[in-house]
């Protein structure tokens, strides 16, 4: 019996019109475009502007996009994982919110919350609905307004973020094509070096909360390059090595573009 395999048979992205500079940086926290260069290879990023908008308006160009280019109506559609880490808000479910806004009415979907590990989760998770049959169009979309969550008197973070939004469409494949295998893998014992402590039940939003800042994205920088550099290196030979493949035989890595010296690492 031919194997089924998920698919991507459709991309597509989309970013707000507005750029966040180096130089514009320099006149809101103590940095130059220099010391973000060498550091980041971080030249701008993207930052939606405007009242009233939220991570789910990013998505419905990225997702309206998609559609059209796969020639599909939303309409067949049966299940959005919407991986982000600034959900709309804590329910109802982005996810939702988006099927509602491109009309996808017969998806059923979630959000699925992990941080720079999202997409990928994502993408796996909703693997698996189309090779156990269950599903045929399965839309992942990763899709994060961290300029709402940045704290823009902290230079450690201010300057990695921006906003975008991407999404892929799954397909079934008996060909052979398609997602071919992952490894998965996540660390607890890592949540204080990167983490939005407020707005969850061990603390809720409060003055106090507010006050001490707890609403905004944290991140001990070093330890979590030296973790992520590790890692990502490590897990990228264990799946060459399981599916009988060398370095030769890749022609993309890519990786999670955090900045460009992890990349580099």
């Amino acid at each position: 019996m031919t194997k089924i395999r998920a698919a991507i048979t459709a991309v597509n992205g989309y970013v707000p019109d507005y750029v966040l500079t180096n130089q514009e940086l320099e006149t809101m926290v103590d940095t130059n475009d220099e010391w973000i260069t060498s550091r980041t290879g971080i030249k701008e990023r993207r930052i939606l502007k405007g009242e009233g908008l939220a991570t789910s308006d990013l998505a419905v160009p990225a997702v309206k996009g998609l559609l059209e280019k796969r020639g599909i109506s939303a309409e067949e559609i049966e299940l959005i994982i919407f991986c982000t880490s600034t959900p709309d808000m804590l329910f109802p479910a982005t996810a939702n919110i988006l099927a509602d806004k491109v009309g996808a009415k017969n998806a059923w979907g979630y959000d699925l919350q992990a941080a720079c590990s999202g997409f990928i989760f994502g993408l796996s998770t909703g693997a698996q609905f189309i090779e156990s049959g269950k599903h045929k169009k399965v839309l992942v979309v990763g899709g994060d307004v961290m300029s709402k969550v940045v704290n823009y008197k902290d230079r450690t973070t201010c300057i990695l973020f921006g906003d975008g939004c991407g999404c892929a469409l799954l397909e079934p494949d008996e060909g052979g094509l398609g997602i071919q295998d992952s490894i998965l893998k996540s660390d607890g014992a890592g949540r204080n070096f990167l983490k939005i402590p407020g707005g969850g039940s061990l603390h809720p939003a409060s003055h106090e909360t507010i006050d001490s800042a707890l609403h905004y994205a944290y991140q001990e920088g070093q330890t979590v390059f030296k973790f992520a550099v590790t890692n990502m290196a490590n897990v990228a030979a264990e799946i060459m090595e399981r599916n009988h493949l060398t370095a030769d035989d890749i022609a993309w890595l890519v990786p999670h573009q955090a900045n460009k010296r992890i990349i580099d690492a």
